[in-house]
């Protein structure tokens, strides 16, 4: 193991501290970041973010550094008090996919972007992206986005509407076949017996669940529980007070939302658009 280093002047902030070894062991080597992703088989793109602090990276990259470096566990341990928060979200939202797979109903609201079980690959991947995930990691994230969608298929199906706010659908890929793909990808999924979708028009107003990603489950005990998200972190509401509230909201918002019908026509207008583009 290296000799201990002193920490004087060092971060005390754990994401900050994180980012700052980063950079303190590659420079320490004269390594670019193409050197370094070259070395241990990761977009190089992916160390610059997590040097920036606009991503920590998982645990297995934080893990193939430490070994690269010789460094022990070190980076591991400032990568996991760095998490914090997130480590907790990771568990959290574990607990509330095996809910999901057992759920005999879901309804969902989409605040701004398509739900994962309607998700297209591409749609998945440029998503997915926007978190930090690039090459293998990337594409294991999307193979398991779009392995959620077979939920939605067989007999046994769970019934699943969602509610799309119509900024969802205003906000397109920058590939337009792509996003033309996705639109295609609704109106196919909204013939399905067991998936309703509707749309929540603009002009409806302001909606009860103003900038709340939500997802209720139906479960086989009889419980509803809610997954609610924000840009920033999410959390699995079981407490029964808490979700009648938010089903309150979530009923509101239905009431002002489209029709099926009507939502259907709203898609294939926004369709029609896509394909009239003329930069496409």
């Amino acid at each position: 193991m290296p000799p201990r280093r002193v920490v004087t002047g060092r971060s005390q902030e754990p994401r900050k501290r994180f980012a700052e070894e980063l950079r303190h062991l590659r420079l320490e080597r004269k390594l670019s970041f193409r050197a370094l992703g070259a070395a241990l088989g990761w977009d190089a793109t992916l160390f610059s973010k997590m040097e920036k602090g606009e991503t920590l990276g998982g645990p297995e990259v934080v893990q193939g550094l430490d070994t690269f470096y010789g460094t022990s566990d070190l980076l591991l341990v400032l990568w996991e008090l760095a998490a914090g928060d997130q480590s907790q979200f990771k568990e959290r939202y574990r607990r509330y996919m095996a809910l999901e797979a057992e759920a005999l109903s879901l309804w969902h609201y989409a605040v701004s972007i398509v739900p994962g079980l309607l998700q297209t690959e591409a749609y998945a991947r440029d998503v997915l992206a926007l978190g930090g995930a690039s090459g293998d990691a990337l594409t294991r994230e999307v193979e398991a986005r779009i392995g959620r969608r077979e939920l939605l298929v067989g007999d046994t199906a769970p019934t699943f509407r969602s509610i799309l706010c119509e900024t969802v659908l205003r906000t397109p890929l920058g590939d337009r076949k792509e996003w033309r793909e996705q639109l295609e990808h609704l109106l196919e999924m909204g013939e399905r017996r067991n998936v309703t979708i509707q749309v929540l028009r603009h002009s409806a107003g302001l909606p009860a669940l103003t900038n709340t990603q939500s997802m209720f489950l139906k479960l086989t005990d009889g419980r509803t529980v809610a997954w609610v998200e924000t840009a920033h972190s999410g959390d699995l509401v079981e407490e029964t007070a808490s979700v009648e509230r938010l089903q309150l909201a979530y009923d509101q918002v239905r009431d002002l939302a489209l029709s099926p019908a009507e939502s259907r026509k709203f898609i294939m207008q926004m369709l029609e658009e896509a394909a009239c583009d003329p930069s496409t």
